[in-house]
Parts: C-alpha cells; sequence; structure tokens
C-alpha cells in the first residue's frame, strides 16, 4: 500500500469533513484500478457533501469502466444538475459530454 492511500484512507476514516480529501481518496483507488472501491467512496463523498462537483464527472467515468451505464447516467445528470445551480459552465459541458458518450 502506498503512504499516500494510506494517508487518505486514514483522514478518511477518522471522518475528516474536507470534501478534497475524500476526492483525493477515490482517484487514488482509480489510479490503482480499484474502480468499486473508488464509486464507493464517491457514493460518501456525494453524501457527505453533494456540492462537490468534480466528484460527478469521475465518478462517471468510474462507472461506466464498470460497465454501469444506467449508475453513470444517472451521476451525470445529478453532477449536471449541481453544475447548473453553481453556474459552473465548464463542469456543465464536461457532464454533458460524457452523458452524450455513454449513448
Amino acid at each position: 500500500m502506498s503512504k499516500r492511500l494510506a494517508y487518505l484512507e486514514k483522514i478518511t476514516q477518522e471522518g475528516s469533513a474536507d470534501p478534497f480529501h475524500w476526492y483525493c481518496l477515490a482517484q487514488e483507488y482509480r489510479s490503482l484500478e480499484k474502480w468499486n472501491e473508488a464509486v464507493a467512496v464517491f457514493e460518501k463523498l456525494r453524501e457527505r457533501n453533494a456540492d462537490y462537483i468534480p466528484a460527478y464527472l469521475m465518478c462517471v467515468q468510474t462507472l461506466e469502466k464498470l460497465g454501469r451505464t444506467d449508475d453513470a447516467k444517472s451521476w451525470a445528470k445529478a453532477g449536471m444538475e449541481k453544475a447548473k445551480i453553481k453556474g459552473d459552465s465548464h463542469a456543465l459541458s464536461e457532464l454533458e459530454t460524457a452523458l452524450a458518450s455513454l449513448g
């Protein structure tokens, strides 16, 4: 186990409220191709901080890797709504593109 992974697991297990810590943990799992673990962390992040927009696109991509197209579409649509509310046109555009690529 890498030091980075161990650190991120420790601080999130201790209940870190910083959404970036959770996002980084999910991304670390993605980099290790631990897709299910990444999705689980993205889900926890969404429960804790549904307004953390970057997580939506990364989770869409992860769900796509797992062949969970319907779940990926659901995440993309939810992320698009959050991006609209926040006025984040860049994230909205990326999520729209991701949704379109899912078919």
